[in-house]
């Protein structure tokens, strides 16, 4: 049963047939031909109590609050005050894209959205000063990577919501791992260039006049980050209600900079509303599917199966990190989170795991498919802000920040406090 439901869902994928709509359909097959009852009546109460969420309505919100930033511009100022601080290092630039993607990450919470508006701003910019295409494209969609990684991110609100895990828990959890591996990206960007001059680019010198000045660009992200990380922390809002301050923050602070517009609103209000339902759609299709998989004995099979195995924690840990690899260069990779985490988190937990830990570290996992051909999509959305060149340099460039996440996540298993400290001190 579990092959036959491997190969249902890969051949609905490879048809390019929508993720709601494979989620769906093999949902409807599976009751068809394996279940002894009819699970079909079910799928109304099934899809609106996987929509009938309060916590959900945090996800339209930070949406909406990574839309008003991309499109008022307020990276560009950012990227230009992490230039003048980062561009001495050996790759000049590639540390300033790398820098301004970890603090647009802790305001946006996707990591399309940071990738697309850090390419947005930077490329021109490498272009100009001839920079080598390759690293720097790669550096812009690893960086990239970190919305999902450092809070708030959408993301660990969906793995907090289908293992009813806490999101300030996971949010706390997401931090230290999130700036350690925004750190290995510099230092690992540095060596590389170090070794291989010519992979980066001039290195440049500012005054620290020039430095101290940029830091008032530096402000309006790191409002945003206190009202909406500070604002849970202190006990003052639930997620939700944080990321509505974080919009109305941003709103704020765009009309102050004279960026708010009616057009720059409902550019925004249409960009979220699109996001919003091809993820709601996904989560309430993967709800259907995962209600089938436990009622025909699917999960149930699959845990049987590990426990003949005879593999210990550790063992299948190694084993789920594995699938989790593979499938992320096949499956985009919200879709990889609600097909899997229902089926894999139970027995991962069950073995002993910390669930929040387990959180980061399929964190991590999903960050390296957004990086990995042939559907790792921030490799498609830099190359789509190019407009131009081979997409092989984009592909070719994120691979040293494949081999970095890869070693984040060796550190992550060895040292679990390196993701618990932080929810542990504020528990």
């Amino acid at each position: 049963m579990i092959l036959i439901t491997l190969t249902v869902l890969l051949v609905l994928l490879l048809l390019s047939v929508p993720v709601a709509a494979t989620l769906i359909v093999l949902g409807l097959f599976l009751d068809e031909f394996f279940s002894p009852f009819p699970l079909v009546n079910a799928m109304g109460d099934v899809l609106w109590s996987a929509s009938n969420s309060f916590l959900l309505i945090a996800i339209p919100l930070f949406i909406l609050l990574g839309e008003i930033l991309v499109r008022t511009g307020i990276a560009k100022g950012t990227y230009r005050a992490l230039e003048s601080w980062f561009s001495w290092l050996p790759g000049g630039l590639l540390h300033a894209n790398i820098g301004t993607a970890t603090l647009f990450s802790a305001t946006s919470g996707s990591s399309v959205a940071t990738a697309a508006t850090i390419g947005t701003v930077a490329i021109p910019q490498g272009k100009d000063l001839k920079y080598d295409q390759r690293l720097f494209t790669g550096s812009i969609a690893a960086g990239g990577t970190l919305g999902i990684m450092i809070p708030p991110s959408i993301n660990l609100i969906v793995y907090g919501f289908l293992t009813e895990t806490s999101i300030p828990q996971l949010f706390a959890a997401g931090m230290i791992p999130g700036l350690l591996l925004a750190l290995l990206f510099i230092i690992g960007t540095a060596l590389i260039c170090l070794w291989r001059p010519s992979l980066g680019g001039p290195s440049t010198h500012h005054s620290w006049g020039e430095r101290l000045s940029g830091l008032r660009h530096l402000v309006p992200v790191l409002v945003l980050f206190g009202i909406v990380v500070g604002s849970i922390y202190a006990g003052w809002a639930t997620p939700t209600e944080a990321a509505s301050l974080g919009v109305i923050g941003a709103m704020v602070i765009a009309a102050i900079m004279g960026k708010l517009s009616k057009s720059v609103i409902l550019e925004a209000l249409e960009g979220t509303m699109r996001t919003t339902g091809m993820i709601m759609l996904i989560i309430m299709a993967s709800y259907f599917l995962n209600f089938v998989l436990a009622s025909a004995g699917i999960t149930r099979e699959l845990t049987s199966f590990l426990e003949a195995a005879g593999l210990g924690p550790y063992s299948t840990l190694l084993l789920v990190i594995a699938l989790y690899i593979i499938l992320g260069f096949f499956i985009e990779t919200l879709s990889l989170m609600v097909i899997t985490i229902p089926i894999v988190a139970p027995i991962i937990i069950g073995m002993g795991f910390d669930p929040v830990w387990f959180g980061i570290l399929l964190i991590l996992l999903i960050e390296m498919a957004l990086i990995t051909p042939p559907v790792g999509l921030n490799l498609y959305v830099v190359q789509g802000v190019r407009q131009g060149g081979s997409f092989n340099d984009v592909m070719v460039g994120a691979l040293p920040y494949v081999a970095m996440m890869l070693l984040m996540a060796v550190a992550l298993v060895l040292f679990p406090s390196i993701a618990l400290f932080l929810p542990e001190l504020l528990n």
